[in-house]
């Protein structure tokens, strides 16, 4: 009897009103997972691809061979940063919903991405940011009215108006600009490493892309380039589970893991909890010190939860259930530094609502501060000249034309 082919749909493991199940994730045991010399192959280490990096356990104690053994100090600074990114995120979403600003995307959930995979570098190493790594620019010093007046496009946006909010840059912090146009900034990483490489420099890119833009071809393009030539790159793909709606098993996750494709290109892959601090930070300094031995490139898939929506426009209860990011077996990434911090006796939940409460004043005073130079209703507006200006070293004729029509509109 002959068989009739079917075409497979993946489907989320659950919908809103039903119960959330994340059996699919796969889970390894705290400290179970061995950590091989920087300089093996890709070929040797396959298994890193498949089993979870984690260092910190159920009691939040670190374990195993991933450990970074950092001291206490550095320790408190990522959970003041991380904290500080949810406070930043979670006002101005509210100042988003009070039409204060056009549109907002939080990173709730996924702080640990951002704030280790940033401290676990050196401060020259360039950074590729997507759009939920705002955390990376809190540890590289951008200042928090700088980002909001880049929300507010006004005199002081750091884009004179010319990108989407959360669409930033920092130069003197070394991270290149967002791009809405999605993946484009891992095969830009690529080239820049490649360059530095070429300079004889060892400072390295780091660049992070969501699951879902995965699927598009500069993926696979920046990763042929990185292991061809053996680029000093760190490529992270920051597996949320979903794409705004669309969940991970469109975009491949279903059949093996997003760390898996590394080794077909001859890159380590390695699967990382990344609502573990710890863990995150040390397979980031693994990667690194990888790329400036001339070891080559590394793929590192951070499996996180994007608890929150997608974007201001967005409203996840329509295709997941409501609960569901509280039921994410690797937890909240705050609340287990914090905890690891408590269990070494080196922090309370006393200090903690303080240092909320201290963050959260430091955060409506940058609000303050920065509608001072323009807000979405009032003025000072940004001069309408800047459209005409960085983008031709001379202006052509029809610019100038234009730009002199406006003036004679204006007179």
């Amino acid at each position: 009897m002959p068989h009739t082919s079917r075409l497979h749909v993946p489907r989320p493991p659950s919908r809103p009103g039903e119960a959330p199940d994340f059996g699919y994730v796969r889970l390894s045991p705290a400290g179970a997972v061995a950590r091989p010399d920087v300089a093996a192959s890709a070929a040797d280490m396959e298994s890193l691809s498949v089993d979870l990096i984690r260092v910190l356990d159920d009691e939040h104690r670190a374990q195993g061979p991933w450990n970074p053994r950092l001291d206490v100090a550095e320790l408190q600074v990522g959970l003041r940063y991380m904290l500080l990114t949810r406070v930043y995120d979670d006002r101005m979403l509210k100042t988003q919903r009070q039409g204060k600003i056009s549109f907002y995307m939080k990173s709730t959930g996924e702080e640990a991405v951002a704030v280790a995979g940033t401290m676990a570098l050196r401060p020259t190493d360039m950074l590729f940011p997507s759009y939920r790594q705002q955390g990376a620019y809190l540890v590289r010093g951008s200042a928090l009215v700088d980002l909001m007046c880049q929300l507010l496009s006004n005199t002081r946006d750091m884009c004179k108006g010319r990108q989407l909010p959360v669409m930033y840059h920092s130069v003197p912090g070394r991270v290149f600009s967002i791009s809405g146009n999605l993946a484009t900034q891992f095969p830009q990483s690529v080239g820049w490493a490649m360059a530095a490489a070429i300079k004889g420099s060892d400072d390295l890119a780091s660049s992070w892309i969501g699951e879902g833009s995965s699927a598009e071809a500069d993926f696979h393009h920046a990763l042929l380039f990185a292991s061809v030539y053996r680029a000093p790159v760190i490529l992270n793909v920051v597996n949320n589970q979903w794409a705004i709606s669309t969940f991970q098993g469109y975009a491949g996750g279903e059949q093996r893991s997003f760390a898996a494709r590394g080794p077909g290109y001859g890159i380590p892959g390695l699967r990382v909890d990344g609502n573990d601090f710890l863990a995150v930070y040390a397979a980031t300094a693994w990667a690194a010190e990888r790329a400036r031995r001339g070891a080559g490139s590394t793929l590192l898939e951070l499996v996180t939860y994007r608890a929150a929506a997608h974007s201001s426009s967005d409203d996840p209860s329509r295709y997941r259930p409501r609960d569901d990011a509280d039921r994410w077996p690797l937890g909240d990434p705050v609340e287990r530094l914090k905890q690891h911090l408590i269990a070494l006796g080196e922090w309370s939940e006393e200090r903690h609502q303080a240092l909320a409460a201290e963050l959260d004043a430091r955060v409506a005073a940058a609000w303050k501060e920065a509608t001072t130079y323009g807000t979405q209703t009032d003025g000072p507006r940004l001069d309408p000249d800047l459209m005409f200006e960085d983008v031709f070293k001379e202006l052509p004729q029809h610019l100038k034309e234009q730009r002199d029509d406006m003036h004679r509109g204006r007179g």
